[in-house]
């Protein structure tokens, strides 16, 4: 059986700490996810990604890079790309005589920006695209949706992600099934949606279906659908096996969302430390899991996650599938990168910003 590397990690600086290093030579984590500490300007950040590769050429370097209220970069010429609900609203505009016409463009236009600009720094993945629907509900989802019609997020969000193609760049639809009828952010609470199972599958979990071989990796949403299953999406064999690969031929990659979000620290109605939320969410059916901001005070909850999941493999109480390994592998870019000043006057970048809402 191969080795299979299922943690994403953080780091706290600009730069890697030796224990930072440490973290990253073990042969169970996978990969880090950035955020905007991580962030000083483009070279810094072209230096990190070059000594995190330095270390493991496999490693993952992740963000969450979406456009609008969630885009990590900022500065030093990156773009400010549009929350996703500016595409919905193009889309309305473009109105029934040509539907979606300017959309889908400024939709794949919206990813190629969005996946060259990280991949000329580095960045080898952005949690992107968010297929929630926009029921006007959830403040945390909010406009970062591209609409309300599961057929509109479902062409837009194909179109985004053909742009993060053409620049090299695999995706990752989230939150499954769906965050965006709840109030409750996942962050600080545990949503619940009594909705049943044929009513999320015609609405919310549609894209997911109609997506299933264009997505390369899903993030299930801390979301708890009791007529479906007492646990929340990225803990339930039934969400992950029986549905999203199963009923809906899903066949990527599975990251669970941040263990640290109070929507993970509660299993079956008990408190649970990171290396059981880990596995529960490993045995469920995740290929990876992600523990973010535990670096910043020195990293004891990482050291603890890594020890943890270690000493669970070792007893057998968790086994890895050669499978999960390959579809993590599968998340790196497979051609190289331009670099950022060819990137700035490649005539494809210079036309798709000219797209760009």
């Amino acid at each position: 059986m191969t080795q299979h590397a299922p943690l994403i990690i953080d780091i706290a600086g600009l730069s890697l700490s030796a224990a930072d290093k440490r973290r990253l030579k073990h042969p169970l984590v996978g990969g880090l996810i950035l955020f905007a500490r991580n962030w000083q300007d483009r070279s810094q950040l072209s230096a990190l990604c070059s000594a995190i590769k330095k270390i493991r050429k496999d490693l993952l370097i992740c963000v969450d890079h979406e456009g609008g209220r969630v885009q990590r970069f900022k500065t030093d010429g990156f773009t400010h790309l549009p929350p996703m609900r500016a595409l919905g609203e193009l889309w309305l505009q473009d109105g029934k005589q040509r539907p979606g016409m300017r959309a889908t463009d400024a939709a794949t236009a919206c990813g190629y920006v969005l996946g060259a600009e990280l991949r000329a720094c580095g960045v080898d993945l952005s949690f992107t695209p968010v297929l929630d629907l926009d029921f006007g509900e959830s403040s945390v989802i909010g406009d970062r949706s591209f609409q309300r019609d599961p057929r509109v997020v479902t062409l837009l969000a194909k179109s985004l992600m053909h742009g993060l193609a053409l620049s090299g760049m695999a995706n990752c639809g989230k939150h499954f099934p769906g965050h965006g009828f709840v109030k409750a952010d996942s962050h600080t609470d545990i949503p619940v949606d009594r909705r049943g199972l044929n009513a999320i599958l015609a609405d919310d979990a549609a894209p997911y279906g109609w997506l299933s071989t264009t997505l390369s990796s899903v993030m299930p949403a801390h979301v708890i659908y009791p007529r479906v299953d007492a646990r929340s999406a990225g803990f339930s064999p039934k969400w992950l096996g029986d549905i999203l690969r199963g009923r809906l031929g899903f066949t990527g990659a599975v990251f669970s969302d941040d263990l640290s979000m109070a929507g993970a620290r509660l299993i079956d109605g008990q408190a649970v430390s990171y290396t059981q939320a880990a596995v529960a969410a490993l045995q469920a059916g995740c290929d990876m899991v992600l523990l973010c901001n535990q670096s910043v005070d020195g990293g004891q909850a990482v050291d603890e996650l890594i020890a943890g999941v270690t000493e669970v493999q070792l007893k057998g109480q968790w086994q890895a599938l050669d499978a999960s390994e390959s579809r993590r592998l599968a998340l790196l870019p497979q051609m190289p990168a331009m670099a950022w000043d060819d990137l700035m006057v490649s005539p494809a970048y210079m036309r798709a910003l000219d797209l760009v809402p």
